[in-house]
């Protein structure tokens, strides 16, 4: 299986999903966060009697900007979908492994969905704003979807510091109650991006999140990211390998070979991945002679 197909089964369950209000313990949205460090260990992951990923570890760093490489097929989007709990959402999907928080499983009995998905914020490949909703209320949609208790002048701010954040504010400041659909779609994505911040994510991923942009819209989500660095813990799925040189303080190539499941071949700092790869396999990737 692809990742293509098996991202097409997600997209059309988990892209528009919408989560059912948090029925206990609201919570009140704090002034800032701290990022968290996110641990995969022994990951495995199925869609029915098919495997696409095996034994897969890695550690990614808080405050510090992860990219997962690798060509279509080797699990680089399922992966990043079990470190929200997205990828239990898909119908016949399995996983075995853990995926630590700050040292605490994200899949233990005492972690609610909404705790995942409130801590670990995701933004997709294509943009998704809800088309019906203004700006405002597509960035503060996140609040109520977890149970956050604000005031006005509290949403208020949250709105112009998750915009800016998101490098988004001085575009639309004066038109905060026209439809976020009307957008062009790199301030689109950029709008999902402070509706993920909204909520005060420790952990921001990003699945291919320039894939569908312009080279200019492109350069600005990017700038985005090197901006919310030491913020927030970033992950991030590409296929650019000039993009992953760009954002990454590490990455992690993926590679599945002869039908074999997804694994990480090598990871490291972005730097030694790139310029001094240890494995072959790593060094004809990021070369472009494969993928």
């Amino acid at each position: 299986m692809t990742d293509s197909l098996t991202g097409s089964l997600a997209d059309s369950l988990t892209d528009t999903i919408v989560l059912p209000p948090a029925q206990a313990d609201p919570v009140t949205v704090t002034a800032t966060t701290v990022p968290a460090t996110l641990e995969a260990r022994d990951v495995a992951a199925w869609f029915g009697s098919h495997q696409v990923l095996s034994h897969v570890s890695l550690t990614m760093p808080a405050g510090q900007v992860t990219a997962l490489i690798g060509p279509s097929g080797c699990g680089k989007s399922t992966f990043l979908r079990t470190l929200n709990r997205m990828h239990e959402m898909i119908p016949a999907a399995a996983l075995a492994g853990e995926v630590l928080f700050d040292g605490e499983d994200i899949y233990d009995p005492s972690w609610r969905l909404t705790d995942a998905r409130r801590r670990i914020g995701m933004v997709f490949q294509k943009p998704n704003p809800f088309p019906a909703m203004s700006i405002y209320d597509n960035v503060v949609a996140g609040l109520r979807l977890t149970g956050a208790r604000t005031g006005r002048r509290e949403k208020d701010q949250l709105v112009e510091e998750s915009l800016s954040r998101a490098g988004l504010w001085k575009e639309v400041r004066d038109r905060l109650r026209q439809p976020g659909g009307a957008l062009s779609g790199g301030q689109q994505q950029r709008l999902c991006i402070a509706r993920a911040l909204a909520v005060r994510p420790r952990v921001l991923l990003m699945d291919e999140p320039c894939s569908a942009l312009d080279p200019t819209s492109t350069r600005r989500v990017e700038e985005t990211i090197h901006e919310l660095a030491g913020e927030v813990t970033v992950v991030i799925v590409t296929h650019n390998m000039q993009q992953a040189a760009r954002v990454s303080d590490q990455c992690a190539f993926f590679l599945a070979e002869q039908g074999t499941p997804g694994g990480i071949v090598e990871h490291g700092l972005t730097d030694d991945v790139f310029g001094g790869p240890k494995d072959q396999r790593t060094a004809d990737y990021v070369a472009g002679r494969f993928g």
